[in-house]
C-alpha cells in the first residue's frame, strides 16, 4: 500500500507563485509514473502535468510553460511549481503515481489552491 501526502496549498494572488508538494511511502516511488491533476466543484478531475520515471514531462496546455514537475527520487517526493498563477487555476491538486505493469494506481487526498483575482 501507497500513501501519498500532499502539502503547499494556500491562498496567493494573480500572477503570483506556488509550490506544492507530495510525498510518497513505500520503495516504488522511482519505477512511478508521478503526475498532478486537479478538480473543482461540480466538474471531472483533469490532467496537469506528469513526469516519467526517466525525467521526461508532459503538460496540459492550459498550464504549459507556467508550471514545472520536477521529482526527487531520494525523498520520494514530486513537485508542482506553479507559476504567473491565475484565478483560474483554483482548485484541488490531485497527487497520482501510476505503474501500469503492475496495476498501480494511488491518489493523494489533495490539496487547496485558491487564486485571487
Amino acid at each position: 500500500q501507497v500513501q501519498l501526502v500532499e502539502s503547499g496549498g494556500g491562498l496567493v494572488q494573480s500572477g503570483g507563485s506556488l509550490r506544492v508538494s507530495c510525498v510518497a511511502s513505500g520503495s516504488i516511488f522511482s519505477i512511478a509514473v508521478m503526475g498532478w491533476y486537479r478538480q473543482t466543484p461540480g466538474k471531472q478531475r483533469e490532467f496537469v502535468a506528469t513526469i516519467i520515471p526517466g525525467g521526461r514531462t508532459n503538460y496540459a496546455d492550459s498550464v504549459k510553460d507556467r508550471f514545472t514537475i520536477s521529482r526527487d527520487n531520494a525523498k520520494n517526493t514530486v513537485y508542482l511549481q506553479m507559476n504567473s498563477l491565475k484565478p483560474e487555476d483554483t482548485a484541488v491538486y490531485y497527487c497520482n503515481l501510476r505503474i501500469d505493469k503492475l496495476n498501480v494506481n494511488y491518489w493523494g487526498k489533495g490539496t487547496l489552491v485558491t487564486v485571487s483575482s
